[in-house]
């Protein structure tokens, strides 16, 4: 930081480590809770732990919402069988659509001609729309929101960890090895950032025989606890293999599951 620094960095275009990027909201959006839901790669169902996470907030009697940051790869308006165009104030701001439980979602696909349209965008246009996502939608007062954050730690993550008020982040792996090593990434992405890591969920870390009732370890045996233990992460949670929440999330109907899973780590996020 310069030493003539006014702490007016909307006025600078300085490049310091103390720069204050974040967007302010607009005056139709009071959230309490921020929290980012990561992964280091795509496909060990980030979306789906985001989903059950919002389901156990609004069970708990918390105002909740998603923001599906992941732009060309939206899942959660589907999850939560929300469709069709999202709705506009009169004075311009987008409006969340609700699930039939409540909770508020705004998703790319809420805002395309047809919600199967690709989204063939760089980095720079995606990074502006998850501005818009916080500056120009009418959250109203929400207690937690959940953000579906894009695998990896590039362009668009960086963008949201920046601009957004995250209070901590949720990091989903799956049980091999090498995806170990790709956790350990995210991690030390939100130490750079100085973000907490609340904790981390292992899916499809077993798989219970329906006949016997024993875990069987598919993927191989676990290095989360490990990971979690060399970072001090205190909340780690297992997810089994459970085909009945995948036949949930595809139909739609995620808030009608019965024994929600995740209940350590939706306590820690409530008494934040």
């Amino acid at each position: 930081m310069s030493e003539t620094c006014n702490n007016d960095c909307g006025s600078c275009s300085a490049d310091c480590a103390e720069r204050d990027m974040r967007l302010a909201p607009n005056g139709k959006t009071n959230v309490k809770k921020m929290i980012g839901v990561v992964s280091g790669k795509g496909g060990v169902g980030k979306s789906m732990v985001t989903s059950l996470l919002a389901v156990a907030a609004s069970r708990d009697g918390s105002r909740t919402a998603i923001m599906d940051a992941d732009i060309t790869g939206p899942s959660i308006a589907q999850i939560f069988n929300i469709h069709g165009k999202a709705s506009v104030t009169p004075d311009g701001l987008l409006l969340p659509s609700s699930s039939e439980a409540g909770v508020k979602v705004m998703s790319i696909n809420l805002l395309l001609e047809n919600e199967t349209d690709p989204v063939v965008w760089r980095g720079a246009m995606i990074s502006g729309v998850l501005g818009q996502f916080w500056t120009e939608v009418a959250w109203g007062d929400v207690d937690v929101m959940f953000i579906d954050m894009p695998p990896g730690t590039g362009d668009v993550p960086l963008t949201v960890f920046q601009s957004l008020p995250v209070d901590g982040l949720v990091i989903v792996a799956s049980p091999q090895e090498m995806v170990g090593m790709i956790v350990e990434k995210a991690v030390k992405m939100a130490g750079m950032l100085d973000i907490p890591i609340i904790g981390i969920v292992e899916n499809m870390s077993y798989f219970v025989c329906p006949n016997c009732g024993e875990k069987h370890r598919i993927f191989g045996d676990s290095h989360v606890k490990q990971i979690a233990e060399s970072y001090n992460i205190g909340t780690v949670e297992e997810l089994p293999l459970e085909s009945s929440w995948a036949a949930l999330c595809d139909r739609g109907q995620i808030e009608q599951i019965r024994e929600l899973p995740l209940q350590k780590l939706s306590e820690v996020i409530r008494n934040l």
